[in-house]
């Protein structure tokens, strides 16, 4: 059951990524070069993030939010600064595709998301507090998608 809601739970971050990626433009506002500009800063920004995090939990690293047996809590990198670093450069990359599609289906996409991956980093950090004690006090130190915003509160 764990499987498949973690696949499930997978399955529909893709979807709304492709989402973002292929609605139809819309016309909410111009494509201006401030638009164009920092649409450019967020994917660049969510890309780092995303990247960062993957080369930061080495052989922890796993597409699932099942967290692997035995891997070591990663503590130190950008981690050391937001505890979900790749949902943060997804989410931040998310806005960019939503400048750029200009669209409250890009928006509403985007929210969904936002909210989906919350609910994931939620029941994935359940799994870690389990596997790794250590985790209530990294997470009482830092932030969950940027630093110092989402720290676990009253603990550590």
């Amino acid at each position: 059951m764990k499987r498949a809601l973690a696949l499930s739970l997978v399955t529909v971050q893709f979807l709304l990524l492709g989402a973002l990626v292929f609605l139809p433009h819309g016309s909410l506002w111009s494509p201006g070069v401030g638009i164009i500009v920092a649409a450019i800063t967020f994917a660049l920004v969510g890309a780092a993030l995303a990247v960062l995090g993957v080369v930061g939990l080495g052989p922890a690293l796993t597409a699932s939010p099942i967290p692997r047996e035995d891997a070591p809590l990663v503590t130190g990198g950008v981690y050391g600064l937001m505890r979900s670093p790749i949902y943060a450069g997804l989410m931040t990359g998310g806005v960019a595709l939503v400048l750029v599609g200009a669209s409250a289906r890009h928006v509403v996409a985007w929210l969904a998301l936002v909210g989906l991956l919350s609910a994931k980093t939620r029941w994935e950090e359940r799994m870690l507090v389990a596997e790794h004690p250590d985790y209530l006090s990294y997470g009482a130190r830092v932030g969950r998608f940027f630093p110092g915003i989402g720290r676990l509160a009253g603990r550590g």
